[in-house]
């Protein structure tokens, strides 16, 4: 499983907060039927993922309770994908944008969600992402890099032996996200609006 790779890290203490350009395949965070994220038995939910991935998109993500290691979504038809498994107890999502497009005998069909663009966030509690990429700029505080999946401070855990990383908090800016799935306890979008398209709009 290959993970992100990180453009500039900066010294990182239990008492600094680490701030990491994100590029490429992603490291993580959000959507609406993103969360498939599955590390062995470790997801809270686990499901088969349409075989469609999603797109996700914040013009700020502000979370605690931060944990990311590998995993595999499985399709309806069996497939295993490679996803990075994020999770964050409680999120908030602003300006959020999550597209999705399918092709149908008929042609692209494409489905457009946003939500959190007034005053209020969207926000979520329990979340937890399976995605295959991430870019945005981040700040982690009290960051643990290179820990055993299996003893991430959150409550849902990786693989022993598996490569992991934890935070006390993640604020990602500007984050574009490719996700198979995602699952919370709570998710509430605020001024929610949902169209279908002709799959030409995406949220990037």
């Amino acid at each position: 499983m290959k993970f992100p790779k990180f453009n500039t890290i900066r010294k990182i203490g239990s008492s600094h907060t680490g701030r990491i350009a994100m590029v490429a395949i992603p490291a993580g965070i959000v959507s609406a039927a993103l969360m498939g994220g599955v590390a062995q038995g470790a997801v809270p939910v686990s499901f088969a993922v349409s075989g469609t991935q999603f797109q996700i998109t914040s013009s700020q993500l502000e979370g605690t309770g931060f944990s990311q290691y590998s995993g595999t979504a499985k399709d309806a038809k069996g497939e295993q994908h490679d996803v990075v498994t994020a999770n964050i107890k409680d999120a908030t999502l602003a300006n959020l944008c999550q597209s999705a497009v399918t092709k149908t005998p008929m042609g692209k069909v494409g489905i457009l969600i946003k939500a959190g663009g007034g005053k209020e966030p969207a926000s979520a509690k329990d979340l937890q992402i399976g995605m295959t990429g991430l870019r945005g700029d981040a700040e982690f505080k009290n960051i643990r890099i290179g820990v055993d999946a299996s003893d991430v401070s959150t409550k849902n855990k990786g693989s022993k032996g598996d490569f992991a990383q934890d935070a006390d908090t993640v604020s990602i800016k500007n984050l574009e996200q490719d996700s198979w799935s995602t699952t919370a306890s709570v998710f509430t979008l605020k001024d929610m609006s949902l169209k279908l398209t002709d799959g030409s709009e995406t949220c990037f």
